[in-house]
């Protein structure tokens, strides 16, 4: 396999915090950059739920230190696709050496048209290639594949592709064979999520949740395959959806379980 494969602040999101809930420890860019080495691997992304904008100068600064010092690669995300942020996140990724920045594009209260969406990206285009950049716009669950394929279409840049989530399209209704098929060829990141479906118990409705890496729906094995045909994605990234339980200490102990499974059975394919 082609593909580098890499953890996340989202393989630990419970560990950083979800909806306010924050563990005593929290987890920060440095607890990733550990976990990263004991797993043997030297791929890091930081997505939104670790805000690099909010860092202060020296923060950023150590962190590109640490990572460079341990041969370990980073990748940059954001959420919220405005121009001023795209410019900000440009910046930070050439202080962090990041090759990478992964966007989602809505944020609370801002879910731009499409036009808006294709004019910043263009916009942004000199940059992305002066700098050799690449942006990886994020299968979220508002758009659907066809509009995501006219965002990339209508960009038409070896510096834009989309990062391609496992699970995240069924919030708008499409499962992961239409995804893959309609996306696979524009796919410059993937996010690996595991994920299961089970009827709820009344009968009346599905449930989707999370589950570690081999232990749920997901047919990795397939997925990677038709990603790794079209040879622009070099980087799969663990993210999961740790089902909680009824304590956050609890739940962060089970999440750090998931990913020393999730990484074990990962690696078969790496």
């Amino acid at each position: 396999m082609t593909m580098q494969l890499g953890i996340s602040t989202y393989t630990y999101g419970w560990a950083i915090g979800v909806n306010g809930q924050v563990s005593e420890r929290p987890f920060t860019e440095n607890h990733l950059l550990e976990k990263v080495k004991t797993f043997g691997m030297s791929l890091v992304q930081i997505g939104d739920n670790l805000p690099l904008h909010e860092f202060s100068p020296d923060r950023l600064k150590d962190f590109a230190d640490t990572a460079r010092n341990n041969h370990i690669q980073i990748e940059v995300g954001a959420r919220g696709l405005t121009a001023e942020h795209l410019d900000r996140y440009i910046q930070i990724a050439l202080q962090l050496n990041a090759s990478l920045i992964r966007f989602v594009i809505d944020q609370k209260n801002y879910e731009p048209a499409l036009p808006a969406i294709i004019a910043i990206i263009q916009n942004v285009l000199p940059e992305l290639e002066k700098h050799h950049i690449t942006l990886g716009i994020e299968n979220h669950d508002r758009l659907k594949t066809s509009e995501f394929e006219a965002i990339m279409d209508a960009v038409n840049s070896p510096h834009v592709g989309i990062c391609l989530d496992s699970v995240n399209s069924m919030g708008a209704g499409e499962g992961l064979e239409q995804v893959v098929n309609a996306l696979a060829p524009y796919t410059v990141n993937l996010h690996i999520k595991d994920f299961g479906i089970q009827r709820l118990p009344h009968a009346m409705g599905f449930q989707i949740d999370g589950r570690s890496a081999g232990k749920g729906m997901l047919n990795v094995p397939w997925l990677l395959e038709n990603i790794s045909q079209y040879g622009r994605c070099k980087t799969a990234i663990l993210e999961q959806w740790v089902v909680p339980e009824t304590d956050l200490d609890l739940t962060v102990e089970k999440e750090e379980r998931w990913a020393q499974e999730s990484v074990d059975f990962l690696k078969n394919y790496f």
